[in-house]
């Protein structure tokens, strides 16, 4: 149960259901992140939008790529709701359960060079923001990305900070993994 009042579904009305509506329909399953917004619907909207652009819009960034900062951020902030759906979501690109939880655990090293640079970089910009700097962006070129993969990759890790803050601070619980299933990731 979440700290503050939350509309189900089965209560939802007007634009609240619309969204939730559509919210089932693109996403395979309504998740408690979701839901935690039912006071004020049009916020789930955004908060979607920016999802969408973020995870699944055009980047240089693979998928698995964009997971991995989601894993790594949530890692950094001790977000267990969302370390367990991009968890999720990762595996869904990485086969090996062990490399699934290297990134739970933090174990960069496991990756691949350019991939443990993107996990740093996500958590230095989690754990130290103001200390970030422009050898920061030269690591990540270095690595391979260039400026429009570092802007996604500060854009995804900025947005995870928000979610996992809003996750946390509200009470939000990780569904059961029965109901993870139906996620299109």
């Amino acid at each position: 149960m979440a700290w503050i009042e939350v509309i189900e579904p089965e209560r939802a009305e007007g634009k609240l259901k619309e969204i939730y509506d559509e919210t089932l329909r693109s996403r395979g399953a309504l998740a408690a992140v979701h839901k935690i917004h039912s006071l004020h619907p049009e916020s789930l909207t955004a908060h979607m939008a920016l999802y969408m652009t973020l995870l699944y819009g055009k980047s240089p960034l693979l998928r698995r790529e964009r997971e991995l900062i989601a894993v790594a951020v949530s890692r950094a902030n001790g977000c267990p709701y969302c370390i367990g759906h991009h968890s999720d979501a990762f595996a869904r690109y990485e086969k090996d359960p062990a490399k699934v939880q290297a990134a739970r655990d933090g174990r960069w090293e496991e990756f691949a060079a350019n991939e443990a640079a993107l996990c740093r970089y996500a958590d230095k910009l989690t754990r130290a923001p103001s200390a970030c700097s422009e050898a920061d962006v030269a690591a990540l070129r270095a690595a391979g990305y260039g400026d429009q993969a570092v802007l996604d990759a500060a854009q995804i890790a900025a947005y995870f900070n928000f979610v996992n803050r809003l996750v946390l601070c509200l009470g939000v619980h990780l569904e059961g993994e029965a109901e993870r299933q139906g996620f299109k990731y």
